[in-house]
């Protein structure tokens, strides 16, 4: 394990990095004996950090749950991270394309939960049970670590790469659609670059919220009423550049698009 001391300089420099919009040089590059653990540590650091200033806690999110995100990356097991009040958008949105320090897009699926979940024996139908809607989702990826060559335990640092959120289209009751089958094109200027269908998370989207449900049980937390989760993804990251114009179409779950200026 890194020294507390190291753990608390490593959250104020991802909290500076996140002012800045900058990059900073990877954990693993300077601590190469860091290990997942010290990993989590820094971001509930940084997460407490914002916390105490005022930011508010709204959901988390869940990463490299699918094939394609771990082929994507290099990372082999999942992640999660944290989801403030102030990265959520509304469908339609124009978002400083500035405000990030890179922008990719995912496609997922988003759960408002009803009621608490909590490990350590949570299952798939555990999470169906405690969803009241699921509605399609947009994660804005955002690093502040140099990508090239990160592991999975500077990407859980950096808060699983999370940096927001847009949320639209129709939300459904988990239980008036299978889940497994929907699908979504993502379109970039009113061209598609990526497709997928949402059994790529794990064989079914609602197995990436009981993953975390059970994670968060080993670090003595649990998923909370009111909290929108993110699945995962079912598609590749898609690079966005200033100006451009995203949209994604999930059939009949509805459209959510959003503009970098």
């Amino acid at each position: 394990m890194l020294p507390p001391q190291t753990i608390s300089a490593l959250a104020a420099e991802l909290s500076e990095a996140h002012r800045l919009r900058s990059v900073v040089p990877r954990i693993t590059a300077r601590h190469p004996e860091a290990t997942v653990e010290d990993s989590y540590a820094v971001q509930s650091a940084w997460r407490d950090a914002r916390i105490a200033a005022g930011h508010r806690l709204v959901g988390r999110k869940i990463g490299l749950t699918s094939k394609a995100m771990q082929a994507a990356t290099g990372i082999t097991e999942p992640d999660y991270g944290v989801i403030f009040d102030d990265t959520v958008w509304d469908t339609g949105a124009v978002i400083d394309f500035d405000a990030y320090s890179n922008v990719r897009i995912e496609v997922e699926l988003a759960f408002l939960l009803d009621r608490p979940l909590a490990g350590p024996h949570c299952t798939l139908f555990h999470v169906l049970d405690a969803t009241r809607y699921v509605v399609p989702a947009l994660e804005i990826l955002n690093s502040h670590y140099e990508l090239d060559g990160r592991t999975i335990v500077d990407t859980i640092a950096d808060n699983a790469a999370y940096g927001g959120i847009v949320v639209g289209g129709n939300p459904v009751r988990p239980d008036a659609v299978d889940l497994r089958w929907v699908c979504a094109l993502l379109q970039r200027n009113e061209t598609v670059e990526e497709s997928g269908v949402a059994a790529a998370v794990l064989g079914h989207p609602a197995r990436g919220i009981a993953w975390l449900a059970n994670k968060l049980h080993q670090h003595g937390g649990r998923l909370e009423a009111g909290e929108l989760v993110l699945a995962g993804s079912f598609t590749r990251p898609m690079w966005v550049s200033q100006g451009d114009t995203v949209l994604c179409d999930y059939g009949p779950m509805g459209t959510i698009s959003c503009r970098f200026r």
